[in-house]
């Protein structure tokens, strides 16, 4: 395919777009242009949106405080959803390493019988309940299970997730399940009255429509657990309401960072891939990876910083850090910048997302050194290559228009980097195949959707993708 970037600008109609629950919108025409990511410098009053994240509010003040003033031993309870999985193994190293704190009351899994077994061997004194979504591998488990002489109640299937999700005896859930699979086990648990440390980030970017209105009706926390926004969330503490004033977040760039949008696109095909699935700084998985060298990874994250902490998308900024030390920051009304540093490791802030308010102590042994200036010597901070980093654009665009639109996002991206990881799509056409899913999606775009919107537009978003990998390119795009 010819290597030209394309870019999608989707704008709200100033009239029109206020709708009523699950109306379908018609949209504006797309202006296809390189609209990008523009700093906004402004001295307007800052806009503030509802938001998931306990923060700069009255009721998170007091919760933080009352709860930081208590004595200094503490239990929380805990639900794992995808404990054999990176995110659910490591929530496992904290409860292994401070048993003291953290009590293992529920584990599901995917269709990973083997160590969830071993898992729920382990923590089996304070158990509660344990599940596997794939219903096939049931007799598996409970074989593997009587062998190590667990008896605590099984449960399998679609639910098995929701049930877990809902365990009476857990204060927060680990939501570390894949995708929108992991939508309706977080509907449960916020029902249920329960925190959520969030590790999916499905549940805000394609469903955060839906999912605010529920934490404000159930009183539940939303605490991230993932890096960038972990550290957004470090930093607003004790941040008084009205306070804020830009969000910003910190990428590394990933594996292109040092390379001019025209030496990345001289380059081969074979050696685009191999190298999109190298990360400098971090040890993740392929998908994610590809995500950072294309940067959707921060456009995904700026749509999720704008439903976790209530920001406009003009209040949102990136910069390129390449030494990943800064882990984002939060810029406030008295123009006082507030950051969270440290070395790249995704522990950290999983465990806050867990212990927050708290501060938990872990040995040392288990832990990344401690952080050390003159070790670190110096850091470096650029603006995100629109030319380079398409993705980004179409990701504010997506996050601007709101609704649907945003898991079409998403779910077409997530098609448009497996297909390439399996050579069915080139590193070129991800975002050229993500805006044609975004255009072809105004038809039935939906301002206001409900959760079985949101799931069915994600399916639709995949297969479109996977449609237009199978047609000739010369059908799809002007050269």
């Amino acid at each position: 395919m010819a290597r030209r970037w394309w870019w999608l600008v989707l704008a709200q109609a100033a009239s029109g777009m206020v709708a009523g629950p699950r109306e379908r919108v018609r949209l504006r025409a797309i202006s296809i242009e390189n609209r990008g990511y523009v700093r906004v410098e402004s001295e307007e009053p800052t806009v503030s949106y509802d938001r998931a994240a306990p923060a700069l509010d009255e009721p998170s003040l007091r919760k933080a405080l009352e709860s930081s003033l208590r004595e200094a031993r503490f239990e929380r309870s805990i639900s794992v959803l995808g404990s054999t999985g990176s995110i659910g193994t490591q929530t496992l190293d904290f409860a292994r390493a401070r048993p003291d704190i953290f009590k293992v009351k529920a584990l599901c899994a995917g269709s990973n019988f083997e160590l969830l077994a071993t898992q729920a061997e382990e923590f089996e004194d304070s158990l509660e309940m344990i599940g596997l979504s794939d219903s096939s591998k049931l007799e598996a488990l409970r074989e593997a299970l009587d062998a190590r002489g667990v008896t605590t109640r099984v449960v399998a299937g679609d639910e098995a997730a929701s049930e877990c999700a809902a365990a009476s005896s857990a204060d927060v859930v680990v939501t570390g399940v894949v995708g929108c699979a992991g939508l309706e086990p977080t509907v449960a648990a916020i029902r249920a009255g329960k925190d959520i440390a969030l590790a999916n980030k499905e549940t805000l970017i394609a469903g955060g429509p839906a999912i605010l209105p529920l934490l404000r009706e159930h009183g539940a926390a939303m605490t991230p657990a993932d890096s960038e926004h972990s550290a957004i969330f470090q930093c607003l503490q004790g941040v008084p309401p009205g306070a804020l004033r830009k969000v910003i977040l910190t990428a590394s760039g990933g594996a292109f960072r040092d390379l001019t949008s025209a030496e990345l696109a001289a380059k081969p095909n074979e050696w685009l891939r191999e190298k999109a699935t190298t990360h400098p700084n971090w040890d993740m998985g392929a998908k994610i990876t590809v995500d950072s060298a294309t940067m959707m990874n921060k456009g995904l994250e700026v749509i999720e910083a704008h439903y976790l902490f209530g920001a406009a998308y003009d209040d949102i900024d990136v910069v390129v850090h390449p030494q990943s030390i800064v882990h984002s920051a939060v810029e406030l009304q008295d123009n006082s910048v507030i950051a969270q540093l440290g070395w790249p490791d995704m522990r950290l802030p999983l465990l806050y997302s867990v212990a927050w308010p708290h501060r938990i102590r872990m040995p040392a042994d288990q832990w990344e050194p401690r952080f050390d200036f003159v070790k670190l010597g110096s850091m470096t901070f650029k603006a995100p290559d629109n030319d380079k980093y398409p993705c980004i654009g179409l990701a504010y665009a997506a996050g601007r228009v709101g609704g649907t639109m945003t898991g079409c996002l998403n779910a077409a991206n997530e098609m448009a980097n497996e297909l390439f990881r399996g050579a069915a799509l080139e590193y070129f056409d991800i975002p050229r195949v993500i805006e044609h899913a975004m255009d072809a999606h105004k038809a039935d775009f939906i301002q206001h959707p409900s959760l079985d919107d949101i799931i069915n537009v994600d399916r639709w978003a995949r297969d479109h993708v996977t449609h237009l990998a199978s047609t000739p390119e010369a059908t799809l795009f002007v050269a």
